[in-house]
């Protein structure tokens, strides 16, 4: 059962998609992750690139991040998402987009002050959107970029540092921060 850990929509369950077309992050590695950026979350413009069922973005939102722009390119795991977002009553934070990662990461000029990049495990789609973003610039100056994989990351921009590496069990989690551009 995944659900809400704290925060505005604290408890709330959350649906996911039966089979294994997404991998859901577990109970213990979310834990893990927003105990890592607790104190960091209010007022961030949250990109959530390989959604899944939202719960990374939602978890975002109920502690108290501004906005949202959660994006699958599974158009079922989208309906899951949006039902996910209107349970737990953060749906008007929400942009929720049925596209693929990187051809929306390509189209955009937006910029996100927290990324979660949690693609299928057997890709390399996290290091080619990381690639990506970094890229694009759009990362925001001390933004924070999370991404969940089943090896450690190897090749990080310039534009980034690594805050934090951890390892649960089959999952890597790797903690990245943008450095203020100098002026």
């Amino acid at each position: 059962m995944m659900r809400i850990i704290t925060g505005s929509a604290r408890g709330t369950r959350l649906l996911s998609l039966d089979g294994d077309a997404t991998r859901p992050t577990s109970e213990r590695v979310k834990e893990a992750v927003f105990s890592m950026i607790q104190f960091e979350l209010e007022g961030r413009r949250v990109l959530d690139l390989f959604g899944g069922c939202g719960q990374l973005a939602l978890e975002a939102l109920s502690r108290g991040a501004n906005s949202a722009l959660i994006c699958d390119s599974n158009a079922e795991a989208v309906k899951i998402i949006k039902e996910n977002a209107k349970k737990t009553h953060l749906y008007e934070k929400c942009v929720i987009l049925t596209a693929d990662a990187l051809r929306m990461i390509k189209n955009s000029k937006e910029k996100f002050s927290l990324i979660f990049i949690d693609p299928p495990y057997a890709s390399d789609l996290a290091v080619r959107a990381l690639r990506m973003l970094a890229e694009q610039n759009m990362i925001s100056d001390k933004g924070i970029v999370i991404l969940e994989t089943s090896q450690p990351i190897d090749e990080i921009p310039d534009s980034l540092k690594l805050r934090r590496e951890a390892r649960y069990s089959k999952t890597y989690i790797t903690v990245l921060e943008k450095e203020a551009d100098e002026k």
